[in-house]
C-alpha cells in the first residue's frame, strides 16, 4: 500500500507560519462595497461543477482526507453540552483518527484537529483538557447565534473568554445592518469585537444563509475584513441554511479580491452542515481552486463539523482495508 503523506508535502506546499502577520485591517471604504458585482447565474454554474470537474482517488483521496482533520474546529454547541462532553470531545481533537487505521493507511505522522469550539461557558473546561496539546480552543460569543444581544454584553463576552483562555473567537455580525446597507454601523462593530479580542485571532460569522442575496454576502465580507476579521465564517450552524457551496465561492473571491487590493491573507471556514467526507473534498478542493495552495493550510482555513471525523474514518477503513465499517463501532466524539 502507497505511503500516505501530509498533503502540503505531497504537493510541495510551503507551510506559512501564522507569525508571518495578522489582517490588521484598513480604514473603511465604501468604493469596493458598492463595487460588488455578482453574476448568479455563473456563481451557481461554477459551485454546481466544483465537485465534478476534479476527483481525488485511492492514496490521493486518503491524504486529502487526513489533511482535512488537521483543518477542522471539532465543535460542541448544543443545549445539553456538560464538561464530560467537552473534555471527550478534546480527547477527540487529540487523536481523531485510531492511530491503529493511521498505521494501516501509511500515515506515520501526528493527526489532531485544528482548533476545539465550545460555549464560553466551556472555554475554561477545553483549555485544561487540551494543555499541552498545541490544539487551540475557539469560543464563540457575541450572543451567538442570533447577534441580538446588547452591545456592551457582547465586548464584554468577548472579553471574559479570551480572560479564560480561548486563543480564537467566532464572533457573529448583526444581521440587520447588512439588510438595510448600513456598511459603516457594521465596519465600527466588527472593528470593536476585534479590538476587545486582543491577541485572540477572530473569525466573523457572516450567517450568509440569513443575509438574503450572495451580492450581501460578498458586501458583508469585504466590510469584516476591512475591520480586521483574521477569518470570515459562512455560518454558525444554526440557521435553516448554512454552508454552501455558492456561498462560499462568493466569499473565497472576497478574500481574493481583498488580498489583490492589501496584501492581507484573511482565512475561509464553512460550518453548519458539512457531515460527510465527500463534502470537506469539495471545501478544500474550492480553496485549492479558488486561493491555492497556502490557502488549504489551518492558518487560512477551517472546516466547522462535530460529526465529520467519523464518515472521514469510515472511508479511510475503506482505503485501508477495503470494507466500511459500520457507524456503531465508530468511537464516539
Amino acid at each position: 500500500m502507497a505511503k500516505v503523506t501530509h498533503l502540503s508535502d505531497a504537493r510541495g506546499t510551503r507551510q506559512s507560519s501564522e507569525e508571518e502577520g495578522r489582517n490588521p485591517g484598513t480604514k473603511f471604504d465604501l468604493g469596493p462595497v458598492k463595487d460588488v458585482r455578482v453574476n448568479r447565474s455563473a456563481v451557481e454554474r461554477r459551485a454546481g461543477t466544483m465537485s465534478t470537474r476534479r476527483t481525488v482517488k485511492k492514496e490521493h483521496q486518503a491524504a486529502w482526507l487526513i489533511h482535512a482533520v488537521k483543518t477542522i474546529d471539532l465543535t460542541t454547541l448544543s443545549g445539553d453540552d456538560t464538561p464530560g462532553t467537552v473534555k471527550r470531545l478534546c480527547a477527540k481533537a487529540r487523536q481523531p483518527i485510531r492511530a491503529e487505521l493511521l498505521k494501516d493507511v501509511g500515515y506515520d505522522q501526528p493527526l489532531q484537529t485544528g482548533a476545539v469550539c465550545v460555549y464560553h461557558t466551556f472555554v475554561g473546561t477545553a483549555v485544561e483538557a487540551l494543555k499541552g496539546s498545541g490544539i487551540p480552543v475557539a469560543a464563540v460569543s457575541t450572543g451567538f447565534p442570533a447577534g441580538l444581544s446588547p452591545f456592551p454584553q457582547k465586548i464584554e463576552e468577548i472579553k471574559a473568554s479570551v480572560k479564560d483562555g480561548a486563543s480564537e473567537i467566532d464572533i457573529v455580525i448583526s444581521r440587520e445592518q447588512v439588510l438595510n446597507g448600513d456598511w459603516h454601523a457594521l465596519y465600527d462593530e466588527v472593528k470593536a469585537f476585534r479590538e476587545a479580542c486582543g491577541p485572540a485571532h477572530m473569525k466573523a460569522i457572516i450567517a450568509t444563509g440569513e443575509l438574503g442575496t450572495l451580492k450581501n454576502i460578498m458586501r458583508a465580507s469585504l466590510v469584516c475584513m476591512q475591520a480586521g476579521s483574521d477569518f470570515i465564517k459562512t455560518s454558525t450552524g444554526k440557521e435553516p441554511t448554512n454552508a454552501t457551496i455558492a456561498g462560499s465561492l462568493v466569499m473565497v473571491r472576497a478574500i481574493r479580491q481583498f488580498h489583490e487590493q492589501t496584501g492581507y491573507k484573511v482565512g475561509f471556514k464553512p460550518a453548519g452542515g458539512i457531515r460527510t467526507a465527500k463534502q470537506a473534498l469539495d471545501w478544500l478542493i474550492l480553496m485549492k481552486e479558488e486561493l491555492g495552495d497556502e490557502w488549504l493550510q489551518p492558518h487560512l482555513f477551517r472546516l466547522g463539523a462535530s460529526a465529520l471525523i467519523n464518515d472521514i474514518e469510515r472511508q479511510l477503513e475503506h482505503y485501508a482495508y477495503g470494507r466500511y465499517a459500520s457507524m456503531q463501532y465508530q468511537p464516539l466524539g
